[in-house]
């Protein structure tokens, strides 16, 4: 389990309502982390099965303890909401929203598309977010106001959604078409599908990048939490997209998720609210 917060003579390295500060602090994190997913991706993994039948690794539990642990120290009054461990309150304010590996059963399988995911988010809004992918050796983060980036070997460059307006010129992605027939999207999925320019399944945070990249126009997917949201939420945001529920409605809490590049969002909600229905 992560340390207590038993310490008050913590002091914050810069005000916690900065996001371009909150930003810089949770790039930094992730550098640590990202050096612990790969030292246990080269050493082996202990599997475990959780109760609701998800896999999770020490990478996962390792990763969650030490953001947990550089969060209390530098901002002892925030909370924490986690994929691993209870949520900690906080002053009720201000909480980080932890996923220590976005993709664990890509992991356990050595496909290297899994990544941490980060967010800091003040009375509701959220400030700032950072996703980092090491084995891929790509990052992206954005803060509030700022635009988004990502990192990778080409270096740092701005990201932008694309300008697709047409569904027939789209590339649209998601998490997994099982998922989305067991909910009853299935005519829906279908519909869109065949409207599309280009369909693929590029689940995870990385169908969520892939949009905000601009290489992809949507995203969809069923089933995904708050914990797997909220740092794609304000990526997405900052490049100029948007990330609501199949009906619209702004949120990054799930269970439903649509992100898309903002020109064809309407679009896509209209063939979703066809759904949820038994395919015949």
């Amino acid at each position: 389990m992560p340390a207590q917060r038993t310490s008050a003579q913590h002091t914050q390295p810069f005000s916690d309502g900065d996001p371009a500060a909150l930003r810089r602090f949770a790039v930094g994190l992730l550098d640590e982390t990202d050096a612990t997913a790969l030292r246990h991706l080269a050493g082996g993994l202990r599997i475990t099965t959780k109760p609701d039948a998800t896999l999770v690794t020490q990478a996962d539990t390792e990763i969650e303890t030490i953001l947990r642990e550089r969060i209390a120290a530098a901002f002892p009054r925030h909370g924490v909401v986690g994929e691993e461990y209870p949520d900690e309150a906080g002053d009720g304010e201000t909480r980080w929203i932890i996923d220590p590996i976005d993709g664990t059963h890509n992991l356990v399988r050595g496909i290297p598309v899994f990544a941490t995911l980060l967010a800091v988010e003040r009375e509701g809004q959220l400030l700032a977010a950072a996703v980092s992918a090491p084995a891929l050796k790509r990052r992206w983060h954005a803060g509030l106001g700022q635009g988004a980036v990502v990192r990778d070997l080409l270096g740092e460059r701005p990201l932008r959604v694309s300008a697709v307006e047409r569904l027939s010129d789209a590339q649209v992605v998601w998490s997994g078409v099982g998922t989305l027939e067991a909910a009853g999207f299935g005519p829906a999925l279908r519909a869109i599908a065949a409207g599309a320019w280009r369909d693929r399944g590029f689940g995870d945070f990385w169908g969520y990048m892939l949009v905000a990249e601009g290489a992809a126009e949507a995203m969809l997917e069923i089933g995904p939490t708050l914990w797997d949201l909220a740092a794609p939420a304000l990526i997405v945001a900052e490049s100029g997209g948007r990330l609501t529920d199949f009906a619209g409605r702004d949120s990054y809490a799930g269970p439903q998720a649509l992100a898309s590049n903002g020109c064809l969002h309407e679009a896509l909600v209209g063939l979703l609210s066809a759904g949820p229905r038994t395919s015949r």
